[in-house]
């Protein structure tokens, strides 16, 4: 996926990944890590939904599962589970993921207003077609973006 909002909700979810990884509640660990994954999996639902109505209400989705990163990532630097800095590291990146998907919903928002998206699918034989790509996607190699969002 090419969308930068989905892209650095990623790293997003990586690097709160790798600052709990010390963290010996798996529950606590669990909860901690479902927050930023669901960033990014909302984003990409919303995408792949094609209704403009259903992408912004997957977009608004996200940007709640952001609020709840942060508020996971404060208590656990509250209680001394995480340092400052890496506290620090992940606020940067969350306010990054934050203004990037703000951008995506305003230009979502704008194409509603003036009535220039289109839930059409692509043919088959476009090469941007998910008909047309049949191999296996990982996050390093993602698949083509369908849509052509500017986040």
């Amino acid at each position: 996926m090419k969308l930068e909002a989905w892209q650095r909700g990623m790293d997003l979810f990586e690097l709160v990944f790798k600052a709990i990884s010390g963290v010996a509640d798996f529950k606590l660990r669990a909860q901690v890590v479902d927050a930023p994954q669901s960033v990014s999996a909302n984003i990409a639902e919303g995408c792949c939904r094609r209704s403009l109505p259903e992408y912004l209400q997957f977009l608004y989705t996200a940007k709640g599962s952001l609020g709840e990163t942060l508020t996971r990532v404060i208590g656990l630097q509250r209680v001394g589970l995480i340092t400052a800095k890496q506290f620090e590291e992940i606020d940067v990146l969350h306010c990054e993921v934050e203004n990037k998907l703000l951008g995506l919903i305003r230009s979502l928002e704008s194409k509603r207003a003036d009535g220039s998206w289109d839930d059409a699918l692509p043919e088959a034989h476009h090469p941007s077609s998910p008909i047309a790509h049949s191999s296996a996607y990982s996050p390093t190699h993602p698949p083509p973006s369908t849509i052509h969002h500017h986040s």
